[in-house]
């Protein structure tokens, strides 16, 4: 193996058996995520698809050391960033990290920036947090960034009240990446954007992505994202993962009825299927998960066996995961 292929190998991120849970006297004990495992390697692209409520912001902020807390707890598991546990990290040394190794794309563009800074300034407040620049070089870092993201520099000093949702969007993106992290979490990050800017968005990320050689963890729901950024995708349903592959194995075999479900459930531009068929029920209330399988009480295919146990992910091929009794049917 050469120098390239070890680099392509190596592992950035590695999640371990993450158990997350909020805690509160009204509802009690709601478990949100489940006992999660994925890696990350260098330059990849990971996709976790899901419904709303399945958990896939929470393993994000989890990463991120950003849980509310309380309510939220991390309850067991590791995240090793380059192979060192960051959530035995002192608050110092991981507020070190947060923007500087690992970087995080939020939801909503509308609220992510604040208000009553100039976009120059803020991007401008990274960089000098983590690079260690003086004021001049950080602001030229700053409108370095803007151009890099298709703003032209000339609106440094515009607020964010001047800048439309995609532009909004595009800082955010140049905050994220102004110090070249390894890891980039993206949280839905074309949710609230139309679709002709949500392509230039994606299309933009990709490309820096591909610059700066950062590894990335992009939360949608939607599969079409998925098919066009990522190489690997990991399908969320309360709290767990049950199913992950690449994005061809899982596309192609679909070995889940949930994830069947999801692809069911999305219109058919040939014409071929005249109606949606929707996935029947909701996500199990996570204060009470079911025992067995948590997909069994919507899935056409549970039986009795799925429903006494938890099942255990199980392999379909060697870049393929599966958590089901049933795949092989």
């Amino acid at each position: 193996m050469n120098g390239g292929d070890r680099a392509l190998n190596e592992t950035i991120l590695s999640v371990k058996n993450l158990t997350v849970e909020y805690k509160s006297r009204e509802t009690g004990v709601c478990h949100a995520v489940n006992n999660v495992s994925f890696e990350v390697r260098k330059g990849e692209t990971i996709g976790l698809v899901g419904e709303t409520g399945a958990g896939k912001t929470t393993i994000a902020l989890s990463i991120m050391r950003l849980l509310p807390m309380p309510p939220g707890r991390v309850v067991s598991g590791e995240i090793l960033l380059s192979g060192e546990n960051i959530l035995a990290m002192p608050n110092a040394k991981m507020r070190n990290i947060r923007g500087d190794k690992v970087s995080m794309i939020f939801q909503d563009p509308m609220t992510a920036l604040n208000p009553i800074d100039k976009v120059g300034d803020q991007i401008s407040e990274m960089v000098r947090l983590h690079l260690k620049l003086n004021r001049a070089d950080a602001a030229a870092k700053a409108a370095e960034m803007l151009e890099t993201v298709g703003i032209p520099s000339t609106r440094f000093n515009d607020y964010p009240h001047q800048f439309s949702g995609g532009m909004k969007q595009r800082v955010i993106i140049a905050i994220a990446l102004a110090c070249k992290p390894e890891l980039l979490l993206a949280d839905e990050p074309t949710t609230a954007l139309d679709v002709t800017i949500q392509a230039q968005v994606l299309n933009m990320m990709k490309e820096l992505k591909n610059e700066f050689g950062t590894s990335m963890v992009l939360i949608t729901h939607d599969l079409g994202v998925v098919a066009e950024t990522c190489d690997r995708v990991a399908v969320v349903y309360a709290g767990e993962i049950v199913e992950i592959g690449t994005a061809d194995a899982v596309f192609e075999k679909r070995s889940h009825p949930y994830t069947r479900g999801l692809f069911d459930s999305l219109p058919d531009i040939t014409g071929a299927r005249k109606r949606l068929i929707p996935i029947v029920g909701l996500m199990p209330d996570p204060t009470a998960l079911p025992k067995g399988c948590k997909f069994s009480p919507r899935c056409p295919l549970a039986d009795d066996a799925c429903r006494q146990a938890p099942v255990e992910l199980a392999s379909v091929s060697d870049t393929h995961l599966v958590r089901c009794i049933k795949a092989a049917e």
